[in-house]
């Protein structure tokens, strides 16, 4: 069950920086109804916009239903969608280890939008796979350029500033300007 109270949507035309909080299991470990299926409670869906030099969160996006992909129809080629804007969509999972919150999966996925033509590209698999990925604690961010790495890293920061710092080296590394 998602949660969507969590995000602030006191201003839709305003980019909000809201993220899902943990909940209990919902199944409470009886293995019965429910059992085997994925929470997404405790992930949000990060749009980093190089080009703009802005990231920011739309919980629209578990669905396929974010502001930037609304009215866009996706083809799985890159190559039909040349005057696309590129974007990266970053899965980012939070968890707690020690009783404190930590970003501990973040993996991105490229997606190019060209609203003129209201065309897109984006992997559909890669978006699932990542956002797996995501929810097992993995960091991929290699395919992303530096200046999107940063914009990502000072939203992180930003956001909480105490959730950075108790996530793993790993994702500072990753994230880190070269």
């Amino acid at each position: 069950m998602l949660k969507m109270d969590l995000l602030n949507n006191d201003n839709l035309k305003k980019k909000t920086s809201g993220f899902n909080i943990l909940s209990n299991d919902s199944t409470d470990g009886h293995g019965g109804y429910g059992a085997g299926t994925l929470n997404l409670d405790n992930v949000s869906p990060v749009f980093v916009d190089p080009e703009e030099g802005e990231a920011f969160v739309d919980m629209g996006a578990l669905h396929a239903r974010s502001a930037i992909e609304k009215r866009i129809k996706f083809l799985p080629d890159k190559e039909k969608v040349p005057n696309g804007k590129l974007y990266w969509l970053v899965w980012v999972t939070i968890q707690h280890k020690d009783s404190k919150p930590y970003y501990a999966g973040v993996a991105g996925c490229e997606m190019t939008v060209d609203t003129e033509i209201r065309r897109g590209y984006k992997s559909l698999p890669e978006h699932v796979n990542k956002m797996d990925k995501s929810l097992k604690g993995k960091i991929l961010v290699d395919e992303m350029d530096q200046k999107s790495k940063a914009i990502l890293a000072k939203f992180l920061k930003e956001h909480n500033e105490q959730m950075w710092e108790n996530s793993d080296k790993e994702l500072r590394d990753a994230l880190a300007s070269s």
